[in-house]
């Protein structure tokens, strides 16, 4: 892949000032092949004897990255420079896994090979079967993803040394085929149902959907528009730049510790609310609005300042999310083949159609983002709430384990060591219990 490299600017400096002193540092440029350029302080604390503070990193790059690249003004996005439109309405989720974790597009033979390569890693290890009796009937699913994730080291010892390319390789295969398997066993679990085994004659969304609906009792046909869908929602949550559960697994990875722990780590980060759980928010808004009747009350909350609107605007893309309008053409084919008559999705529609109409959330960018859609279609799919970051986290594995192993290849990686702003007591002399 031939790929301009960021550069450091001989020319473009910045400089620091002690307003105080008058002493001045200067620091190098470097600029990227897009987006922001970057002032390098990784001499800052040797040359000036302080720390930088930037609580949650939104204006510190944490690494260098060729993968993926978002411009939230512009509401763009882009893996390895083809943008998210295309891939997601041209190409399929293995070659996007593909261009993830090598840098392009797969020819034909490197497209098959790879296909079977993750296809027959697709089943677990029998005895990991005995790791879900040990979970309560109502575990969530996600608990259960957890444990049995970081569980996988303890079966695969053969791809454990992380110096080793080709067994670095073999893991990324084995998390990006074993997660499907894993979720719908979580989902068969707590649904009380059996395991449903994977079928090497599927695609990789036909395999999920298969394992996660189909029963013994009888054949399961998966049907093509949902399959097509599924496919879209793993391509469109694949990866997204340096978020909070990529960066835990980057910073796990940077001890050195093994590929499923880190995507273990990614997996538990990915459980918070405020990160994988905004499709299953905006499930529960339509729940606590209840009926098409009180959405005018509910839209006017919003404005009062009394409701929270989720699945509306995003923390990045500050015009619109451009995953969304795929996933609106999506949400519509899969309506309208399931013929679905849910409360809740009504209340949806009639949301959004009201929402883009209204002065006040169009002045403020408050578009319909991916999750809002994607939450609409997993329900419509049969999946529960409690599932739908469970799928996140399927998607979401091959670009983790991109990012781990563009990480590893770095030759200058080191251990993650954040600093702090130290904000407690002064050293203090120790009392004894008996005088204080």
């Amino acid at each position: 892949m031939s790929v301009a490299k960021e550069q450091i600017q001989p020319e473009k400096t910045f400089t620091f000032t002690n307003d105080q002193t008058g002493e001045k540092w200067t620091f190098p440029v470097i600029e990227g092949t897009m987006g922001p350029d970057t002032v390098d302080i990784r001499s800052f604390y040797e040359e000036t004897g302080m720390f930088t503070l930037d609580p949650s990193f939104t204006s510190t790059a944490s690494c260098k990255s060729r993968i993926t690249f978002i411009d939230g003004d512009k509401g763009q996005l882009l893996h390895r420079g083809y943008n998210i439109k295309d891939l997601a309405e041209k190409s399929n989720f293995m070659e996007v896994a593909y261009l993830l974790l090598y840098g392009d597009l797969p020819s034909r033979e490197q497209y098959e090979e790879f296909r079977k390569n993750i296809t027959y890693h697709t089943m677990v290890h029998e005895q990991l079967q005995f790791f879900f009796r040990g979970f309560r009937r109502d575990a969530h699913p996600m608990a259960i993803m957890c444990g049995v994730v970081g569980a996988l080291a303890a079966f695969y010892h053969d791809s454990l040394d992380i110096s080793d390319p080709r067994q670095r390789e073999i893991s990324a295969h084995r998390l990006i085929a074993k997660l499907p398997t894993l979720a719908a066993m979580a989902f068969k679990y707590s649904v009380g149902q059996p395991f449903v085994y994977p079928r090497n004659d599927l695609s990789f969304a036909e395999n999920f959907l298969h394992m996660c609906f189909a029963v013994p009792a009888e054949p399961y046909k998966v049907s093509p528009i949902l399959a097509d869908a599924m496919d879209k929602i793993l391509i469109l949550h694949a990866d997204h730049e340096q978020n909070a559960s990529t960066s835990t697994v980057r910073l796990a990875g940077s001890s050195q510790a093994n590929p499923f722990a880190c995507i273990a780590a990614g997996i538990a980060s990915l459980w918070g609310p405020a990160h994988g759980g905004a499709n299953q928010a905006v499930l529960e808004m339509l729940e606590e609005i209840g009926s098409k009747d009180r959405i005018p009350e509910f839209i006017q909350g919003v404005k009062d300042k009394k409701y929270r609107l989720m699945g509306f605007g995003h923390r990045v893309y500050k015009n619109f999310d451009p995953r969304a309008t795929v996933m609106k053409e999506s949400c519509d084919k899969v309506l309208a083949e399931l013929g679905v008559k849910d409360p809740l999705l009504e209340i949806a529609m009639e949301l959004e159609r009201i929402a883009l109409s209204d002065p006040y959330f169009v002045e403020r960018k408050l578009y319909p983002n991916v999750d809002f859609y994607s939450g609409i279609i997993l329900k419509a799919m049969g999946f529960p709430v409690e599932m739908f970051t469970v799928l996140f986290a399927v998607s979401r594995t091959c670009g983790w384990i991109s990012q781990w192993k563009e990480m590893m290849e770095e030759q200058s990686n080191r251990i993650g060591r954040p600093r702090q702003l130290y904000s407690g007591a002064q050293e203090r002399d120790y009392v004894n219990l008996e005088k204080r």
